[in-house]
């Protein structure tokens, strides 16, 4: 049989060329017995792929026993006990996608591109989301020794719009829901700015009622949420359970009730593009509007990154001040210092 790859030099490095195609390809080195080497190593490729995956599952198996066998629903399930609370409910629902049946119990080493791109054309956006973090968990773990499909071939992500509730909306769906716990609920996520579960599952001990705070762990991230309240929320609030759960008939329950809940209060209200979290997009965007700095804007939303706090903010209507009356302000404010300095 005649070799697929010749071998020649130009100048001191040598190459191989592709009878069939013409293309050329540098071997990167000098050394001729090297070269020949790299070259029958290719020709070699060529003519026995099959076996060449044989020996190269012999190879990976001396150092893994189970590299052979590790199914892809063995990275989901091992994935999974990295996780914790809503993070790892949300995370075996994902699991549960029916896309991923393509491959969920083909072998790592047997699973190519094209099946990939299977599954994530029979799946949804989140689809897409959780086979990322399964391939990158794999890769990680050492479990695969390649890419599966390469970062540049993973089909772009479009996310739905998201967008806040408004004062109006929230007046309605208030308006709509005789239900005085899941009244008081709404009002809270309204000026609190917290995920549904954060907020259901406040007690009266997160309540500093001398300093006028409400204080919380947020469950994804742990990160703490300290958020002062005015009147407004204190005659919510005041209305609300002295001790124990501030609404206990809602912080035991999961999300999707809840979330149904706030689908129902909407329907009645005959509102529609917004969810639960729509609250927190809505308080992101009124700090924003109102100037309020965002250092303590993302701490009482216990956002740990800048850039994931502007996203939540990004559709904030801001009017900027003339810069002649913003002067004007700033230098009336100051004026009172220099005239008395004693002050």
């Amino acid at each position: 049989m005649k070799a697929r790859f010749t071998l020649f030099r130009r100048g001191e490095t040598f190459y191989s060329q592709d009878s069939e195609s013409g293309q050329q390809t540098s071997l990167r080195t000098k050394n001729e017995e090297e070269a020949r080497a790299l070259l029958h190593s290719k020709n070699e490729a060529f003519r026995q792929p099959t076996l060449n995956l044989q020996i190269a599952r012999t190879y990976l198996s001396a150092a893994d026993p189970q590299v052979a066998k590790r199914t892809w629903q063995v990275v989901m399930d091992e994935m999974g006990k990295t996780k914790r609370g809503p993070t790892k409910t949300r995370h075996d629902r994902g699991m549960r996608d029916t896309a991923f049946d393509i491959i969920r119990n083909l072998p790592l080493l047997e699973t190519r591109a094209d099946q990939f791109l299977q599954v994530l054309s029979a799946g949804t956006v989140s689809t897409n989301m959780f086979l990322v973090r399964l391939h990158n968990f794999a890769l990680q773990m050492n479990w695969l020794p390649w890419p599966v499909l390469a970062k540049k071939r993973w089909p772009q992500v479009t996310f739905n719009e998201k967008r806040a509730v408004t004062w109006a909306e929230h007046q309605a769906i208030l308006a709509h829901e005789n239900n005085p716990e899941r009244r008081a609920f709404f009002e809270c996520c309204w000026h609190l700015g917290g995920a549904q579960t954060d907020i259901a599952s406040l007690t009266a001990e997160s309540i500093d009622w001398e300093n006028r705070i409400v204080s919380f762990h947020r469950r994804k991230t742990g990160t703490p949420s300290i958020v002062r309240f005015g009147d407004t929320l204190e005659r919510v609030l005041r209305e609300l359970p002295r001790f124990g759960s501030l609404f206990p008939n809602l912080f035991d329950r999961p999300e999707t009730d809840r979330s149904r809940i706030f689908r129902l209060a909407c329907k009645r209200a005959k509102i529609s593009g917004v969810t639960l979290h729509s609250y927190r997009y809505a308080w992101a965007e009124r700090a924003k509007t109102c100037g309020y700095p965002e250092r303590f804007a993302q701490e009482a939303l216990g956002h740990r990154s800048k850039a994931v706090h502007r996203a939540y903010a990004r559709n904030a209507q801001v009017t900027l001040p003339a810069l002649e009356d913003f002067e004007k302000k700033s230098k009336a404010a100051v004026a009172p210092a220099v005239a008395n300095p004693a002050a």
